[in-house]
């Protein structure tokens, strides 16, 4: 086709995005298309694998638009896996991170993907033994689209012991599964199959793609996903171990990134949002309470399903805007344990995702780490990251020339009248959410 533009799609926990991308990094078209979340109780989280993995990409890759691109690649939150017929016809429902049916165990520092992947392989398989296969999100979305499914090696360690290089007959076995019902594991420049014209290869992480594409290439560089997920990247010079962080290769060069997933983005934000309604005026510094945000329990680096969210410090002389601004400062002061936690000095934030529409968010993440904040120039990190994967897949480009897609848009300081209480809320923080610092 030869006509330059590749395509990122990236389904995420509410919505499908997509963007078409020339080579210069300029965004061509964008769509974007919601899906629903099912989670009737706190245990329960999973997408209708129909809606989110099979229509939802259809319907965001048609309104693009675009009638020529060379390459599409798909990104997509993990761990999630459905049953699918012959056709990839999913047959049971999306489980999604959190989701009860995947929870291996309490307390578990070392509680991360693998453990997740397997419970809700085990489960899968029960509600659907007769199954043509059990397939992750992406995986799904490429057959939708006419394409093969495949994932990508970073997805299949992460099922470790499950894949060892290879799927593991006996340990597939235990969970009522063989080797041959799981998708292709496949490396990142490998073409697997097309979708209208177009290569596309295996379908990736979310984080791993928008890290791709976030200019976070310095030791000390820190990485927030603002998404419904609070993802965190800590850049460090080299592979270190930290009870319940995750510790993964930086996706250039030999760096590395330390981190993990929270519950206390923009799942807990909008949740705070809705309850309070929109807050008129703003607080004054000192007069903000204490928010715990565990409405959906905690992942990295607790790793507990059963806590719960708790305000604190309240009196009658707090409004609305205050307990908002309280909600900000609780996923603030997650990123910044995290970046505590890692040992890594931090010298600045780069932020991206949807919340980073979300001003009053960039400030308190700025006042309560105390870093300046640099926003990335396009909030879609992870379509971005997947349609520069699918530029390097289509022959278009060499992986070290990514630079020219590091955007950056608007930068937040730290406020000096808001630092200093801020540091004192967080410490009291770190007491009310019973964690070790």
């Amino acid at each position: 086709m030869a006509s330059g533009i590749t395509v990122g799609i990236d389904i995420g926990t509410t919505s499908v995005k997509a963007l078409a991308v020339d080579g210069d990094g300029t965004i061509v078209a964008r769509a974007r298309v919601s899906h629903d979340i099912h989670a009737p109780d706190v245990d329960v989280f999973e997408h209708d694998a129909r809606q989110a993995w099979v229509d939802g990409p259809r319907k965001a890759l048609d309104e693009l638009r675009v009638s020529e691109f060379d390459g599409v690649a798909i990104a997509t939150m993990v761990p999630s896996f459905t049953a699918v017929d012959e056709a990839g016809t999913p047959l049971t429902p999306g489980l999604l991170y959190g989701d009860h049916r995947g929870r291996a165990g309490r307390n578990e520092a070392d509680l991360l993907n693998s453990r997740e992947f397997r419970s809700m392989l085990e489960w899968t398989a029960g509600q659907a033994p007769d199954a043509h296969a059990y397939w992750t999100a992406p995986a799904v979305a490429a057959v939708a689209l006419g394409g093969a499914p495949a994932v990508d090696y970073g997805t299949a360690f992460a099922l470790a012991p499950l894949w060892d290089g290879d799927w593991r007959a006996e340990a597939l076995a235990e969970v009522g599964i063989r080797p041959e019902q799981m998708p292709p594991v496949v490396s990142d420049e490998e073409v697997v199959g097309r979708i209208r014209g177009a290569v596309h290869g295996a379908g990736m992480a979310d984080a791993w793609a928008e890290s791709t594409v976030a200019n976070i290439n310095s030791p000390g560089d820190v990485m927030v996903i603002c998404g419904t997920t609070l993802i965190v990247w800590c850049v460090a010079e080299q592979p270190s171990i930290v009870p319940g962080m995750w510790s993964i290769p930086h996706p250039h060069g030999t760096l590395a990134i330390l981190g993990g997933a929270s519950n206390a983005g923009g799942m807990f934000v909008n949740w705070a949002r809705r309850a309070l309604g929109t807050p008129s005026g703003g607080p004054r510094p000192t007069e903000v309470p204490i928010f715990v945000p565990y409405l959906k329990g905690e992942r990295t680096p607790v790793h507990d399903i059963s806590l719960r969210a708790s305000l604190h410090d309240l009196d009658i002389g707090h409004d609305g805007g205050a307990v908002m601004r309280a909600a900000y400062e609780a996923s603030a002061f997650v990123a910044r344990r995290l970046i505590d936690l890692s040992g890594i000095p931090a010298t600045r934030i780069v932020a991206s995702g949807g919340g980073t529409h979300d001003e009053q968010w960039m400030h308190a993440l700025a006042d309560c780490t105390g870093l300046r904040v640099d926003l990335v120039a396009v909030p879609e990190g992870a379509a971005l990251g997947a349609a520069w994967h699918a530029r390097v897949l289509a022959g278009l480009d060499v992986k070290d020339d990514v630079v020219r897609w590091m955007g950056q848009g608007a930068s937040y300081e730290p406020d000096p009248a808001w630092s200093s209480v801020c540091e004192e809320r967080y410490r009291r923080w770190l007491t009310l959410a019973a964690v070790e610092h």
